[in-house]
């Protein structure tokens, strides 16, 4: 039995970059998660075992709660000991202003990022206390949840603020359990979410407008993240870090 790192959305992105970097720092095997890329969920799940690790390939559609139940039920069996969460599988809806946002759109957002990682978070929870071992979870929300993101994202961003809510009122629960819940905000950053949202050059675009000049890449986001779950940050819950080159 040794400590499990769960990392949702590893295909690509954020996720993939998490994973990929976990045996760096202290652990020993990670559930790569994926929905509908499997390609790229193997692609990380080979770099993961080529830093050391063990890897475990999972799939489950989280916008269906059955469907995450049976992965937690499969994680269960690998008996995890401490468990580390980085809830992190998203989708974006093409870009558009407010008027734009239909009810289906808004509900596919959120049945992902909303109710999606609620029920990610809650089954960590349950498999969390069945070990004992307390654990560390960290949430991906976004800078949109506190600049709105007009005219694009604001669907998107409502389903960050949610994302940020969760994180405080869980982290206030658990800390007495030992169990700690924090979030990370990226910015702007150098992944593949511009295209799915139809916006394939807003980086070039608007890369330069952060205070540092640039915009952030996934690594830069697991670095935090991967500190967040460490005993680096024991005394760390609660909290929502800013990634985002100062913007």
């Amino acid at each position: 039995m040794s400590d499990l790192l769960i990392v949702t959305g590893a295909s690509a992105g954020i996720g993939a970059a998490t994973a990929q970097m976990a045996g760096f720092n202290g652990w020993s095997r990670v559930v790569v998660h994926y929905g509908t890329d499997k390609a790229g969920a193997e692609e990380t799940a080979a770099m993961v075992e080529s830093m050391g690790a063990q890897a475990y390939l999972l799939q489950a559609d989280v916008a269906k709660p059955k469907a995450i139940e049976k992965m937690f039920a499969k994680i269960g069996e690998l008996k995890p000991g401490r468990i580390g969460l980085v809830n992190n599988a998203g989708v974006v809806s093409p870009t558009g202003s407010f008027a734009d946002q239909t009810p289906d759109k808004v509900k596919r957002v959120f049945e992902v990022n909303v109710f999606g990682a609620f029920e990610v978070a809650r089954q960590c929870l349950m498999l969390m206390r069945a070990w004992g071992k307390g654990g560390a979870m960290v949430n991906i929300s976004s800078a949109a949840a506190r600049l709105g993101s007009p005219n694009m994202y604001v669907d998107y961003a409502a389903s960050k603020g949610a994302i940020e809510t969760m994180t405080i009122g869980l982290a206030e629960e658990l800390a007495a359990e030992g169990i700690r819940v924090n979030a990370i905000r990226p910015g702007l950053i150098e992944t593949a979410i511009h295209a799915k949202g139809g916006a394939p050059n807003r980086l070039d675009q608007i890369g330069h407008t952060p205070p540092m000049g640039r915009p952030g890449t996934p690594e830069e986001c697991a670095e935090a993240v991967l500190w967040l779950l460490s005993d680096r940050a024991s005394y760390v819950t609660r909290t929502i870090m800013d990634v985002t080159g100062g913007r």
